[in-house]
């Protein structure tokens, strides 16, 4: 099973992109290290930070990130939890509020998508939580060519 993280603000590219890779990033940019600590407490989750304060705490698993380039930030991650991301789900989470996509049938959208998107994509899914709609637009190839990258520099 793929360990969850808690991510602080100094971070939240990273989040944003293991989130993309369908992994559980609890991310909230204007958290306290108080709350971040007992998130990553509750949740059994590695923190992550480029905050050497709150990598010096302890009582939870930190990942203090080095580098300020994102493949590498995720490279270190993934080495570090450990990740396999041969095993990553891409875009099963939502990017906003971190919760499981489900299936919504096509007709259930027309609405609440562009008219050009509804006559274009056949597959919809919708957050439970948040009622966000998502579709595979072109993102979901730059997800996937980024993964493709690192599995290929992860061998």
């Amino acid at each position: 099973m793929a360990p969850c993280f808690v991510a602080d603000c100094m971070v939240g590219r990273l989040a944003k992109w293991l989130r993309a890779f369908g992994f559980d990033v609890t991310y909230h940019p204007f958290a306290e290290d108080a709350q971040l600590l007992a998130w990553a407490r509750e949740k059994d989750a590695i923190l992550i930070t480029r905050d050497t304060l709150l990598a010096r705490r302890k009582g939870v698993r930190i990942i203090f990130v080095r580098d300020d380039h994102l493949e590498q930030q995720l490279r270190q991650v993934a080495e570090e939890a450990p990740l396999d991301l041969s095993q990553a789900r891409p875009l099963s989470r939502c990017m906003v509020c971190n919760h499981l996509l489900e299936p919504i049938p096509k007709e259930a959208v027309r609405s609440r998508v562009p008219p050009y998107v509804y006559a274009t994509q056949e597959t919809f899914v919708r957050c439970p939580s948040c009622q966000r709609i998502y579709w595979r637009g072109t993102h979901a190839g730059k997800i996937q060519e980024r993964l493709a990258r690192l599995l290929g520099q992860a061998g």
